[in-house]
């Protein structure tokens, strides 16, 4: 079987809308990708899982002293709700959070540079700050032809405390500073409700060695505002291309195919699957993961998440067949961080835009800079590589993760900070 970019864009082209974890669009996406395997001649079926969504249903900031001015904002989801009326404190801008910035914000309103982080959320809440700030962008944005993230405290920074906080501009953020802004009222109102969002699992069964499992993950969610083709629905078509070919021609090891939902919302699909197929997860050799593809102007890159021989055996690989593509140890902040965190290596593929020539998590997401030979030409990549596992005599590939990379994935995941702070 030919790799066919063409059709691969077509199966792009019907799931390019935004997809946000979670909702009717999402579930409709799912839908759409099991009816593919369906017609492939796989049948899938829809795995279920509950997540968290916040609903902010007002977010407001206005800047009291020396000048009263009220700033466009969105408001964390899951973030503390400010008291009725709002909450009034004083108002700093903290930079980056050094020592020295935060020093006597207790009880204040403070602007930070830059999303937020749990070396910088934890720094904030020690600090007993009232109230965050957050920034996005650039100062040569146009209103009319951006839009401003909405964003969520997750569980992960929860665990060190719960403040109000809202999301501004970068143009606003330095007005506010420039004009000398020292006072603010926030205010912020939401809840949170349970909401359904889904996977997607095909089985090809292996001929030869069918308790061996080989599993392809990639994310089909999209964040707000995207269409989220380069990220992720370029992955999701380029799986769903190599699951065609195995089902022309059968492997001798099982081959899991997974489209995970809320991947961007903090891997909440691949985590949600590890959980419920713990007793099968010991069958699994090998994750191999797709996650950003398409662009027109750009570069393959391949991460393994395994012993470093791996990584050297990749390289000779992609050199022997002719594939171009930057290749390294490491982790990559996708669907396999939760199985290399339950000791199952990973290769994740990649392609990245070059400078420039791509767009991520905003309205520009879309089909304009993608094309079906840039699929294609990655989907080969990551088929040849597939095929080489599937059919091995004996899989080269060790079902264990390098301390190197344990280290980085439990960094990753803040394993050390979340420790200490429920301790």
């Amino acid at each position: 079987m030919e790799i066919c970019g063409k059709r691969e864009m077509e199966l792009l082209e019907k799931i390019g809308f935004t997809r946000i974890a979670g909702s009717p669009e999402e579930e409709k996406a799912a839908q759409i990708l099991k009816a593919e395997c369906d017609a492939i001649g796989v049948p899938a079926i829809i795995e279920p899982f509950e997540i968290e969504q916040g609903i902010v249903e007002e977010a407001t900031l206005e800047i009291l002293e020396p000048f009263q001015q009220e700033y466009p904002v969105t408001g964390y989801q899951c973030a503390e709700n400010t008291p009725e009326g709002g909450l009034t404190a004083e108002f700093v801008y903290v930079e980056n959070a050094t020592d020295v910035d935060l020093q006597d914000v207790q009880g204040k309103i403070v602007l930070v540079n830059g999303f937020m982080r749990v070396p910088l959320y934890k720094k904030l809440m020690k600090a007993g700050v009232a109230g965050i700030v957050t920034m996005e962008g650039e100062l040569r944005d146009r209103r009319e032809e951006t839009d401003l993230s909405t964003r969520k405290l997750r569980r992960t920074l929860r665990t060190f405390g719960n403040v109000p906080m809202v999301h501004t501009r970068v143009v606003d953020a330095m007005d506010m500073v420039r004009k000398g802004a020292c006072k603010a009222r926030m205010v912020l109102k939401g809840r949170t409700e349970e909401r359904t969002s889904h996977n997607v699992v095909a089985t090809v069964l292996g001929t030869q060695r069918p308790q061996e499992i080989l599993s392809f993950g990639a994310h089909y969610d999209s964040v707000a505002f995207s269409k989220g083709v380069y990220d992720n629905g370029a992955g999701s078509v380029i799986n769903m291309e190599v699951l065609r070919y195995f089902k022309e021609n059968p492997p001798k090891r099982t081959l899991k195919f997974m489209w995970y939902g809320s991947e961007e919302i903090g891997l909440e699909g691949s985590w949600a699957y590890v959980k419920a197929h713990k007793e099968e997860l010991s069958d699994h050799l090998l994750m191999i993961n797709v996650d950003v593809g398409g662009p027109i102007l750009g570069h393959d890159g391949i991460a393994a998440t395994a012993e470093d021989k791996l990584a050297t055996y990749l390289e000779y690989f992609v050199k022997i067949h002719g594939f171009s593509a930057e290749v390294k140890q490491g982790i990559y902040s996708s669907d396999s961080i939760p199985f290399a965190d339950s000791g199952i290596p990973g290769v994740n593929f990649t392609r990245f835009g070059a400078p420039g020539a791509a767009y991520i998590h905003n309205r520009f997401d879309t089909l304009d800079f993608l094309s079906a030979d840039a699929l294609a030409k990655t989907t080969r990549t990551v088929l040849a590589f597939a095929q080489e596992m599937a059919n091995a005599a004996v899989l080269p590939v060790e079902r264990k993760i390098p301390q190197n990379m344990v280290d980085e994935v439990e960094k990753y995941l803040y394993k050390k900070e979340l420790a200490e702070a429920n301790s």
